[in-house]
């Protein structure tokens, strides 16, 4: 029988935590995908109190997504060159060197 030897892919879950629970961290999420030697995985998660929301984010790296949905100021940076669309959210503004990062990080985006 033949083994899976990589793997790509991309979740992001959105999850109301208006009652507090115990949410999970980055790396709580990192320790779930150590049984995956052969792929570089990125986990990051953003909690929004005043919407009561929680945002996670996960994928294998480097991506061949065309949509990075849902970019935060937590965004881990990297080379995406495959994205064309990406959407920012956030209930902090944004600084300049989120921009800059943005920008190098998503060299061929459209909108």
């Amino acid at each position: 029988m033949s083994q899976l030897n990589l793997f790509k892919f991309h979740f992001n879950s959105f999850m109301c935590t208006r009652n507090k629970l115990n949410l999970p961290s980055t790396k709580d999420i990192q320790r779930t995908f150590i049984d995956f030697p052969n792929n570089e995985i990125v986990s990051y998660v953003d909690y929004f109190p005043e919407a009561g929301e929680t945002h996670c984010h996960i994928y294998s790296y480097p991506s061949s997504m065309e949509y990075y949905d849902h970019a935060t100021n937590n965004f881990p940076g990297g080379l995406f060159k495959y994205v064309r669309v990406v959407s920012l959210v956030d209930e902090h503004p944004f600084e300049h060197e989120f921009f800059l990062q943005i920008v190098q990080s998503f060299p061929f985006i459209e909108q």
